[in-house]
């Protein structure tokens, strides 16, 4: 999965991903801006996004971590009530703009990394 422009930065413990379940939150920078990023587990599966909401760009999560609906079946904007599937991020309802921004994931050996791109770097400390 890792390719020569990306790098893969360890997240989270498998575990710490539980189905339709809270968030794990971590910062990137995304087009030179730092950006609160958010992964979850959708379908056994890793995902993770941008928390930035495409209809006006804040942060998404109604309590921290928090991005599911009651039925966990949509990822919702608290503020709009934007919804977005959680496997790929595309709007699904509301007043989106286009999807969210989709981070790559990988989990291997119980450990969930997120992966670099042009466009998307750790922050620097």
């Amino acid at each position: 999965m890792s390719t020569a422009d990306s790098v893969a930065i360890a997240l989270c413990r498998s575990v710490d991903l539980q189905e339709r379940h809270l968030a794990v939150p971590f910062d990137v920078v995304y087009a030179g801006q730092t950006c609160r990023a958010f992964a979850i587990r959708f379908e056994g599966r890793p995902h993770a996004f941008l928390n930035r909401c495409t209809h006006v760009a804040m942060e998404m999560d109604y309590q921290p971590n928090r991005f599911f609906d009651d039925t966990g079946q949509w990822l919702l904007c608290a503020t709009h009530g934007a919804a977005y599937r959680p496997d790929t991020g595309a709007c699904a309802g509301g007043p989106c703009r286009g999807g969210l921004v989709k981070i790559t994931l990988s989990e291997v050996d119980g450990v969930v990394h997120w992966h670099t791109a042009y466009n998307l770097q750790p922050v620097e400390f």
